[in-house]
C-alpha cells in the first residue's frame, strides 16, 4: 500500500513532543500537551464546540463501517445514561477470521521500528485530539459523566495517558541497543569476537477490555502500550459504551493505513447482547496481553484463566480516608465533598470508607465530635450540590441500574448523615441524577464491618468510628490487604500518625494523598506524573503507567555472529 505519511515526515513533526513527553517522566513534573478547558481548542473546524456536537449528532443512527475483515453481522443497542438511544451498530467480527488477519501486518510493524511505532501512536493520538469534542459526546452519552468531564477525563487527560504509555513504552525498547561490538580477550589466543543485533520483538495480539465509566482514559494506556511496542491491537468495548473505542479504533486504522502499514493492526470486537465474547477472546491462544478494567469477580477470572497471556487488571477495591486531625477544617471538609461527589462517585478511585476517632478529632476550628464531622461533611456536600444546575454539572448521571440498587440500599445500612436526593436534568429528563449518600457505622460491630468492608461502587460513603487513629491505621491495613485500594488519603497535623499511615501504605503498596484541601483531589491522578494504582495489592495487578506496565509486552531477541 503507498504510503501518504512517510516515517520522516512523522518523526519530523512528533520526535520533539515524544522527547518532551520522556523529559516529562522522568522528571514527574507537570506537563500536558493537550489543553483540558474548551476554551482553549478555538471556535472554527472541527475543535468548535458547536461542531463536535454536530458531528456526534450525525453518528447517532448510522452504521459505523471500519473495513473490517471477518465482518459477520451488525450490532449495537448502546442507550445513553441521559436517556438518548444512540442507534450505532458496529461490525460483528468472526475472530477465525479477524485474528489472523492481524496477525498479518505485525511483522512490517514490527521491523519498521521503536521510533516510527511511536510517531505513528502519536499520530493517532493527535487525530483524536483534533476531534476532541466529537469525542466528549460520545464519551458522556455512554458513561453518564456531565460534559466537561467527558472532556476532560475522556479527552486531554485520556490522550495524556495514552501518550504517557508510548513514552514508556518507547524508553524500554530503546534501553538496549540495536547492535553491539562483543570481544572477549583470549590471553595469548585471538580474542573472540562477536557482532550481536538485538530487536524488541512483540508478543502477539494485545486485546483491551474496555470498561462502562471510563472508557478512553482506562482503554488508551493498555492499547497503545501495546501497540507502540510492536503488537497488533484488538478493541473489545463494554456493550454500554462501544461509540468512543469505535471512534479510536476507526482514527486508527485510517492512520496506520496512511503511514503504509497494515490497518488490521487496530480492530474491533463488538458484541450482540449477553453474548460474553471478552471470555472466548481472553483464553483464544492468538491473545498474548490482556488489559482489563472492570469488576473483581472477571478480573480474577481473566488472571486464572487467560494463561496463555500476560494480563493486567484493575479491579475493584475499598478506599479508605483517614481523618485524625486537620488545620484546615473547612478546606479538608470542601474537598472531601468535591471528591465525594464527582462523577456520583463512579470512579475506582472515589472514597468509600472515612475513618474517624469515635472521641472525635482536633481542628482549627477547635475539637469536633465524630458526630459533628459526619454532620459538617453532609452540609459541606448539601451546600456543593445546593444549585440544581451546578450538582447537574459535577454529578453526571448514574451509569446502570446496578449503582441506582446500591444507593438506595445502603441508606438501610446504619444511621444516615446525609440522604440521596433525587435531582432534575432540564436537558435530559430520563437521566437517573442523585446526590450521595453518606451512611454512619460503628467500626467494632460485625453487621457494620459486612458493610464498609465490601466495595460499594456509586455515590456510598461510611463514616466509620474507630477507636484511635492506631486502630484507624490497622483497619487500613487489613482492607488494603484484603480488599484492596486504588487511592488512600489522611488528614492529620500529627507527625506520628502520618508516619504510621504512610507505614501502612508502603508495607501493603497503596497510593496516598495527604492533607488535600485545595483543587486537587485523592481520585484524580495526572499523567506523567502520578501513578495509578500501584499493582501491588488486589485492586490491580498494574500501575497507569510505569516501567512494568509495557516492559513485558514485547522481547528482546539477540541475533549475533562471528565478526
Amino acid at each position: 500500500m503507498a504510503a501518504e505519511l512517510t516515517a520522516q515526515q512523522l518523526i519530523t513533526q512528533h520526535r520533539p513532543t515524544l522527547d518532551r513527553a520522556l523529559e516529562a517522566i522522568r522528571t514527574r513534573a507537570y506537563w500536558s500537551p493537550h489543553p483540558e478547558h474548551p476554551k482553549a481548542y478555538g471556535e472554527h473546524g472541527s475543535l468548535d464546540p458547536a461542531a463536535g456536537k454536530a458531528a456526534f449528532d450525525a453518528l447517532l443512527g448510522t452504521r459505523l463501517d471500519l473495513g473490517q475483515p471477518g465482518t459477520d453481522d451488525w450490532v449495537g443497542g448502546e442507550t445513553s445514561p441521559y436517556g438518548v438511544e444512540l442507534g450505532v451498530s458496529y461490525p460483528h467480527a468472526d475472530p477465525d477470521v479477524l485474528l489472523p488477519a492481524m496477525r498479518a501486518g505485525m511483522r512490517a510493524w514490527r521491523d519498521a521500528g521503536a521510533e516510527t511505532r511511536a510517531v505513528v501512536c502519536l499520530e493517532i493520538l493527535k487525530r483524536i485530539s483534533d476531534r476532541t469534542m466529537e469525542f466528549a459526546h460520545a464519551v458522556m452519552h455512554t458513561s453518564g459523566q456531565a460534559f466537561m468531564m467527558a472532556f476532560q477525563a475522556g479527552g486531554p487527560h485520556a490522550q495524556d495517558r495514552g501518550m504517557e504509555a508510548v513514552a514508556y513504552a518507547y524508553a524500554e525498547q530503546t534501553r538496549t541497543p540495536d547492535t553491539a561490538e562483543w570481544t572477549k580477550p583470549q590471553g595469548k589466543r585471538d580474542p573472540l569476537t562477536l557482532t550481536k543485533r538485538f530487536t524488541p520483538v512483540p508478543r502477539g495480539i494485545g486485546l483491551v477490555i474496555g470498561c462502562n465509566t471510563f472508557p478512553t482514559w482506562n482503554g488508551y494506556p493498555g492499547l497503545f502500550a501495546s501497540l507502540a511496542t510492536g503488537n497488533a491491537v484488538l478493541v473489545k468495548p463494554h456493550p454500554r459504551a462501544v461509540l468512543p473505542l469505535a471512534l479510536t479504533v476507526q482514527v486508527a486504522r485510517q492512520v496506520l493505513t496512511e503511514a503504509g502499514f497494515d490497518p488490521n493492526l487496530v480492530a474491533l470486537a463488538a458484541e450482540r447482547p449477553g453474548e460474553g465474547v471478552a471470555r472466548t477472546l481472553a483464553t483464544r491462544p492468538e491473545i498474548r496481553i490482556i488489559d482489563y478494567t472492570g469488576s473483581t469477580e472477571f478480573g480474577d477470572w481473566l488472571e486464572a484463566n487467560a494463561r496463555q497471556a500476560q494480563v493486567h487488571t484493575e479491579k475493584a477495591g475499598v478506599n479508605t480516608v483517614i481523618v485524625e486531625s486537620t488545620d484546615d477544617y473547612q478546606g479538608m471538609l470542601a474537598n472531601l465533598a468535591f471528591s465525594l461527589s464527582l462523577y456520583s462517585g463512579q470512579m475506582c478511585t472515589t472514597p468509600q470508607n472515612l475513618l474517624i476517632p469515635r472521641d472525635g478529632i482536633t481542628t482549627d476550628q477547635g475539637p469536633k465530635s465524630f458526630d459533628e464531622l459526619a454532620a459538617d461533611l453532609a452540609k459541606a456536600v448539601d451546600g456543593l450540590l445546593g444549585d440544581d444546575a451546578r450538582a447537574n454539572a459535577l454529578l453526571g448521571a448514574i451509569v446502570n441500574p446496578g449503582v441506582k440498587a446500591r444507593l438506595e440500599a445502603a441508606a438501610g445500612l446504619g444511621e444516615v448523615a446525609l440522604a440521596s436526593r433525587e435531582i432534575a436534568h432540564p436537558e435530559f429528563p430520563d437521566a437517573v441524577v442523585r446526590t450521595p449518600v453518606i451512611v454512619k457505622l460503628d467500626g467494632s460491630k460485625p453487621d457494620a464491618e459486612a458493610a464498609y468492608m465490601s466495595e460499594c461502587f456509586g455515590p456510598v460513603s461510611f463514616a466509620v468510628a474507630v477507636d484511635s487513629a492506631s486502630d484507624a491505621a490497622e483497619l487500613l491495613r487489613r482492607t488494603v490487604r484484603e480488599k484492596g485500594a486504588m487511592t488512600v488519603g489522611a488528614y492529620t497535623t500529627s507527625p506520628e500518625v502520618e508516619e504510621a499511615v504512610r507505614e501502612v501504605c508502603l508495607e501493603e503498596a497503596a497510593q496516598l494523598s495527604l492533607n488535600l484541601t485545595g483543587g486537587v483531589y485523592v481520585n484524580q491522578t495526572a499523567a506523567f506524573s502520578d501513578f495509578h494504582g500501584s499493582g501491588g495489592n488486589p485492586a490491580a495487578n498494574a500501575a497507569l503507567t510505569d516501567a512494568a506496565f509495557v516492559a513485558n509486552r514485547f522481547r528482546v531477541i539477540e541475533v549475533r555472529r562471528e565478526a
